[in-house]
């Protein structure tokens, strides 16, 4: 196969990222294509229309693999897809394609989801550029030993396919990359500053990302003791005339806002003018406008609702920054987080004491303020929706949504305490003060819809998808839920403590208790579940029950997992391995899930 024409040379990169590595990585991949004179597009694997696969010609695929071995929020409906059993064998044979997994071999289920997605493209007749590079965080120079080799060899390949184009070079990384949009900072008076909808439009779509519905809070209440160390909260949401129909097991998304202190700061920082209005237009045919984004646009605007200022750097925002700077000393530093000796460096400095975009720039005083303005599109990202499981039941609360959050606030060894952007703003709101934008999309959790029983562990917030279906099912009057739910103290953070006590006493609900800070033996959930295997394999074995868990993804899901293998053993006399394909086969029926979040 040799270079036909311009049209020939396009390359497509999909990533499916949890955390923002593997979208580091597949952005990389997608400048590194522009340097070569390709046309390239980089999306989430889930953004994607899944069937024009069948258009394109060459795909890299960059894909990481969670704590369980899932595969990361925006690629589980690309993988529920590639997985399907009908698809021909040789759909994909006209696919030229890569896949660079990022996983932690920490784990048990390493970079499954790399291997798993190369194994089937390969079955669905892909060809592969170059062997699957399978990445590893826990190396002690980082996923980098991988990626890099990887990569080079990639490029010499698909060169060797499609050759660079006549009297063109491949462009020098010490040349500063153009911005991604075209920016004008319009001068004329009459523009809108405030942004903000005062109803909804386009009401007659089911909101979305695009068209989300702009919602009151009805209530904001703190569940957990004024002297627990964690705020948890209730918070009900008016869905009323939003056209919103949801699901146990769904989820809510919310676009957050930045604290106006937090813009404040940027903007006096960088020597901004808040109130200047600025538009913005196509500079590469290959990245469209943000759709979500006015345009034209305010500056605080931009910064309160649209670019992530609180998030925490990552690489490229130091390559990027190192072009404006003048200062010998500052450029040398930005340079040497850049290189893969200095990711060690780079990793202390930011990711373990999660510094912001903000501090980082005050900590290089004589180059922020060089930043063209253009440009802060390129070193920092947009703000990512946030997901809450929804805590309610439309059949009991038609007009509502309610969300359980832990408001996220920790120490670092920076002096400031570090806050979750999304809890921290929504904490703070109160009824008819403030809208805020939302849409519903489907969770990974599916109950069923006959009586059978059920069996849910979920500890803290993990509580709140079965909060949804309890009383969803109590509504309907049925019965055969069985809930294990474990937090600190039964006086400090038992979220619903009365609900649970009258659905117990109705007969409807079996509840089964672990307060870890009760008692001078921490006591978790896993324990419960142990004190009471006879009667979780006589629900799973001779009832046909269903087995969920949700919650923090840490040690929880696993702990509990290895609980209920134990009980497969014991009460149903397995071996070992014998439970494990017990569990695989509950998997495969969907009667034992996990959600479990970071």
């Amino acid at each position: 196969m040799t270079d036909t024409g311009t049209d020939e040379r396009r390359l497509l990169v999909l990533y499916g990222s949890q955390t923002g590595t593997a979208q580091d990585v597949a952005e990389r991949i997608n400048r590194e294509a522009k340097r070569r004179h390709f046309s390239s597009k980089v999306m989430a694997l889930d953004s994607f229309p899944v069937g024009d696969l069948l258009k394109e010609q060459m795909v890299v695929f960059v894909c990481a693999t969670t704590g369980q071995g899932d595969p990361p929020d925006n690629m589980k409906l690309f993988w529920r897809f590639i997985l399907r059993k009908n698809l021909p064998e040789n759909s994909l044979s006209h696919l030229l394609y890569g896949v660079l997994g990022l996983g932690d071999s920490s784990y048990q289920k390493f970079n499954v989801i790399g291997k798993k997605i190369n194994k089937r493209l390969l079955q669905l007749g892909g060809k592969p550029l170059v062997p699957a590079g399978l990445a590893d965080d826990q190396h002690e120079l980082g996923a980098d030993v991988v990626i890099d080799p990887w990569l080079k060899v990639l490029w010499e390949r698909i060169l060797q396919l499609f050759p660079l184009p006549p009297g063109k070079a491949i462009i020098s990384d010490d040349i500063c990359p153009p911005p991604r949009y075209k920016v004008t900072v319009l001068t004329e008076n009459g523009y809108s500053k405030d942004f903000q909808p005062a109803s909804n439009p386009n009401s007659n779509n089911s909101p979305s990302q695009e068209n989300p519905f702009y919602v009151e809070i009805l209530s904001n209440d703190r569940l957990t003791a004024g002297n627990h160390f964690q705020d948890v909260r209730l918070i009900r949401l008016n869905i009323k005339d939003s056209k919103i129909r949801y699901s146990p097991g769904d989820v809510v998304m919310v676009k957050p806002q930045n604290l106006s202190k937090t813009v404040d700061h940027f903007i006096s920082h960088l020597g901004l003018d808040g109130e200047a209005v600025f538009s913005l237009a196509q500079n590469d045919e290959d990245i469209q406008l943000p759709s979500t984004l006015p345009n034209p646009c305010s500056i605080r605007h931009l910064l309160t609702h649209y670019l992530d200022i609180s998030g925490v750097p990552r690489r490229y925002f130091f390559e990027l920054l190192s072009f404006f700077s003048d200062d010998e000393r500052e450029q040398e530093k930005l340079k040497d987080f850049t290189t893969a000796e200095g990711q060690q460096d780079l990793y202390n400095y930011c990711n373990k004491t999660k510094r912001t975009y903000l501090e980082v720039m005050q900590d290089f005083p004589q180059t922020s303020p060089r930043i063209p303005f253009d440009y802060l599109f390129d070193l920092i990202p947009p703000l990512k929706p946030r997901a809450f499981s929804i805590a309610s039941s439309q059949k009991v609360y038609p007009n509502e949504i309610q969300i359980l959050m832990a408001v996220v606030e920790y120490q670092t060894k920076i002096q400031e305490p570090r806050r979750g952007v999304c809890s921290t703003w929504m904490s703070r709101l109160r009824p008819g003060e403030v809208k805020v934008p939302i849409w519903v999309k489907k969770g990974t959790i599916r109950f069923p819809s006959d009586n059978v029983p059920i069996i849910m562990v979920g500890p803290g917030t993990g509580l709140a998808p079965f909060r949804s279906f309890i009383q969803d099912r109590i509504s309907e009057n049925v019965g055969n839920n069985y809930l294990f739910f474990g937090c600190r103290n039964k006086d400090k953070d038992y979220f619903f403590e009365k609900e649970w006590n009258e659905a117990c006493n109705s007969g409807k609900l079996e509840i089964f208790t672990a307060f870890s800070r009760d008692q001078e033996d921490k006591i978790y959930v896993q324990h419960r579940i142990t004190e009471n295997g006879e009667l979780i394999w006589k629900l799973l074995d001779d009832r046909k029950g269903y087995f969920y868990i949700a919650g923090n993804a840490k040690q929880m899901p696993d702990n509990v997992t290895s609980a209920v293998k134990e009980i497969i053993q014991k009460y149903g006399s397995r071996t070992e391995e014998e439970a494990d394909l017990y569990i695989k086969k509950l998997e495969h029926e969907k009667r034992f899930q996990v959600e479990a979040w970071s």
